[in-house]
């Protein structure tokens, strides 16, 4: 067996070099397993230090031209090897124990896909109870967090891989096509919860409350074309870190 962790990063350098040293750690529950892993770093056309950190860590690194987070992650698919893709985006932080879980989930041969509940790397109200919903809404539904989504490798290509009409919620819609495939092969899609990914809470900071406020406005009366636009999705785009 062997694992693919592809980690998308866009001008990523204060937190990249962290999470690597993150995935590295975890993938020892893939290693007491007798697994290989690989990690490959999509550098999404930073204009920082990005790829020389990514390769000093040991990663392999793509580079995908177009500043997309579905593109930057098939990109980094597109060039992995292993059974198993791993998406970890770059300022989340996998534990050994969640990997741990991801293994046996594999394992059991009952599980096409699935994803984690989430915990920010910080105590802050509003986002805490918008997390708490998002881990709530998860688990019932079956939606996957873009912070952290594994998958079979084969049923990942057959279902496309993300699409590129989308530049936010990319992982919802990759959700809904992987659970009609599920379902068609009598497989499941799980949320994992025992130990949650912890990700990073900068966009609360970074961005003022109406900026915040108008996005998620716009995200309920608008959908389509909010996270059609990269204009409009601003807060994964617009480069400020």
């Amino acid at each position: 067996m062997k694992i693919s962790v592809i980690v998308p990063a866009y001008n990523e350098e204060k937190l990249l070099g962290g999470s690597l040293a993150e995935i590295q750690s975890a993938a020892a529950a893939f290693t007491v397993r007798g697994w290989s892993f690989e990690v490959i770093v999509c550098d999404n056309n930073s204009t920082d230090r990005t790829a020389d950190i990514a390769r000093a860590a040991g990663a392999s690194v793509v580079f995908e031209p177009v500043n997309q987070i579905a593109r930057a992650r098939n990109a980094g698919a597109g060039a992995a090897t292993g059974d198993w893709l791993v998406f970890v985006d770059a300022d989340s932080h996998p534990g050994e124990k969640l990997f741990a879980d991801v293994a046996e989930n594999i394992s059991s041969g009952k599980v096409l896909a699935g994803g984690v509940t989430i915990r920010l790397d910080e105590d802050l109200f509003v986002a805490g109870l918008i997390t708490q919903f998002w881990n709530f809404s998860s688990r019932i539904t079956r939606f996957m967090a873009g912070s952290f989504i594994f998958v079979e490798a084969a049923a990942f290509r057959q279902v496309g891989g993300f699409s590129h009409e989308f530049y936010a919620a990319e992982e919802l819609d990759l959700s809904l096509r992987l659970k009609k495939l599920a379902r068609a092969t009598k497989r499941k899609i799980v949320i994992l919860h025992r130990h949650p990914i912890k990700t990073s809470a900068r966009k609360m900071k970074l961005y003022t409350g109406r900026e915040l406020g108008g996005f998620f406005i716009r995200s309920i009366f608008n959908h389509r074309r909010t996270i059609r636009s990269r204009e409009a999705a601003f807060m994964w785009y617009d480069g400020r870190r």
